[in-house]
């Protein structure tokens, strides 16, 4: 399940999905405000249930809206109903590192049958508690541990090195990623998932080298057509 794709945008996904090469979409509201979303919570649910039909069975991550505890559980409850492949997105802790979180997380897991995706985490030791509370997923923001002068890589290894060595299902999701070169030396350090940019992603594919080889194997492919209706 290699790559993810970050939008709330029906086209991009509907475009990617049919290469064949999505497995999953992440949103947050950060997204679906800079997508344009709009409609609180009912626009939320309409574009998520049309984004899961899309991609399914990949998983489509939601996050909730608050960070009170009983909140929080009762909207990933309400969320995971819209659709058999939503997972909800909790964050590893509030915002003065309020300590809930992991309980919510647990509690959803393994009382509610939720699938967690469990976000905004910097460091192995975040996503290997992460893991052992239950998280269906382990989401470690890459590009913003680039950004603070550490290396995402070492963190990706020993945190998959964890999972490994402790028989966890718990799978890695490497997201903020910045360049084209993260998404493949995330999964070759030991990710299961990276999740990306639709820009990204097509970065990935399109190459100016193979524009100028397809577009000399044209010329060449017209000149030999002409040479043999000579």
């Amino acid at each position: 399940m290699p790559i993810f794709i970050d939008s709330s945008k029906i086209e991009e996904i509907e475009k990617y999905n049919k290469l064949g090469i999505l497995r999953g979409v992440t949103t947050n509201p950060t997204i679906m405000m800079k997508d344009g979303l709009t409609g609180g919570i009912e626009g939320i649910k309409k574009r998520s249930i049309e984004i899961a039909k899309i991609v399914h069975p990949y998983p489509v991550s939601v996050e909730v809206m608050n960070n009170d505890k009983e909140g929080m559980i009762q909207q990933a409850i309400e969320f995971s109903k819209w659709a058999d492949n939503i997972n909800i997105k909790i964050p590893i802790h509030g915002p003065n590192g309020e300590l809930d979180n992991l309980e919510v997380i647990h509690e959803l897991e393994n009382k509610h049958n939720v699938r967690i995706n469990v976000t905004a985490m910097m460091s192995a030791q975040q996503c290997f508690l992460a893991a052992l509370a239950g998280a269906t997923y382990v989401s470690i923001f890459g590009g913003r541990i680039n950004n603070m002068g550490f290396n995402s890589i070492k963190e990706i290894k020993k945190l998959r090195k964890l999972i490994d060595e402790f028989d966890l299902e718990t799978k890695i999701i490497v997201g903020s990623t910045r360049e084209v070169l993260n998404v493949v030396e995330w999964i070759e350090a030991g990710a299961h998932i990276v999740t990306t940019t639709p820009k990204l992603v097509e970065g990935m594919i399109i190459h100016p080298y193979t524009k100028e080889t397809v577009q000399m194997f044209l010329n060449d492919a017209k000149n030999l057509e002409k040479a043999l209706n000579q």
